[in-house]
């Protein structure tokens, strides 16, 4: 939601189990994955580390019952990744949610806006 110049809005965080979490970061590295085909070239895009990346892949690989995003090493072929009909489901659930969220909270973002001390940005 935009109020002038500034952008209002609503970070999910949702906790699953002890140190298992999906957020805004997890979420848009899916979607990279998702539009680029490659691990690496998601990292490019979001402006990360192909190891920090990877760590995230791995992890949510990891806390799932199924992997979220199916991944093919270099060589010939190319490699490459995809996400999993899992890992489709839980971006969808996430940016559901997420969605949800943004507008049960937008009328009290705008009042909380507007008890805001006005500060002038140099």
């Amino acid at each position: 939601m935009k109020a002038g110049n500034i952008t209002l809005g609503v970070r999910l965080r949702i906790v699953l189990e002890r140190d298992v979490a999906i957020g805004p970061g997890k979420a848009d590295l899916l979607e990279a994955v998702e539009a680029t085909g490659s691990i690496a070239a998601a990292a490019r895009r979001m402006g990360m580390s192909y190891k920090r990346a990877w760590l995230l892949v791995d992890a949510m690989n990891r806390c799932f019952r199924t992997p979220l995003v199916a991944a093919a090493k270099g060589g010939e072929a190319g490699g490459g990744a995809a996400l999993t009909p899992l890992g489709r489901e839980v971006l969808h659930r996430y940016r559901t949610m997420e969605a949800r969220a943004a507008r049960g909270a937008a009328r009290d973002l705008v009042r909380l806006k507007h008890a805001l001390r006005s500060v002038r940005r140099r």
